[in-house]
């Protein structure tokens, strides 16, 4: 009888899965000229310490779709908070109002829109090249496979599984791309 050869397409998705996921949180870090709570992910606050994340020294939330306000709960990190946000590079001039942080988002003009629209492309070619990365570990294990006795006919077929894998996780990155561009062009 043939040796039975498997090749773990979860794992293959997973990671295919993992190149998606960070694409979304690279997208959501990206100026739109709309608020969002995830735009103060990526800043950290010389805190205790330690490098501690914006969003764990205070409460985030977006009263309107042009207003971000971070109520932080330490007095005396309301300074530090603010001199992180305008190091940030996110382009936002900080408003402090007591323990109250208010970043009103101004209005993108048109350069800015297709700089940012450029940058969303370039995030989304690095997770489609993390994926064809992934393929390609997975058709190497499928050679071996082949090399070590798998039949042609089941070569045939695993590799049209993570030929498919493949297509689904681009086809969702470009999807996802189309998205955020349209979000960013939008006057």
């Amino acid at each position: 009888m043939a040796e039975e050869f498997e090749i773990d397409l979860d794992d293959l998705q997973r990671r295919m899965d993992g190149a998606m996921h960070a694409l979304r949180q690279e997208f959501a870090s990206l100026r739109t000229g709309r608020a969002s709570a995830a735009m103060v992910e990526p800043i950290t606050v010389e805190a205790y310490g330690s490098a501690t994340p914006l969003n764990q020294l205070g409460t985030v939330n977006v009263p309107e779709p042009r207003m971000l306000t971070i109520n932080i709960w330490d007095r005396s990190l309301v300074g530090a908070a603010e001199k992180a946000i305008r190091e940030s590079g996110l382009g936002i001039n900080p408003v402090v109002d007591g323990t109250i942080i208010r970043l009103p988002i101004p209005e993108l003009n048109e350069e800015r829109r297709r700089e940012l629209s450029k940058v969303a492309a370039q995030y989304a070619e690095n997770a489609r090249i993390a994926v064809r990365n992934v393929r390609r570990d997975g058709m190497d294990q499928l050679k071996k496979a082949k090399a070590e006795g798998m039949s042609e006919d089941d070569f045939k077929i695993w590799s049209d599984e993570v030929q498919k894998l493949t297509d689904a996780a681009i086809a969702a990155i470009d999807a996802a791309l189309e998205s955020k561009q349209g979000e960013i062009m939008q006057v």
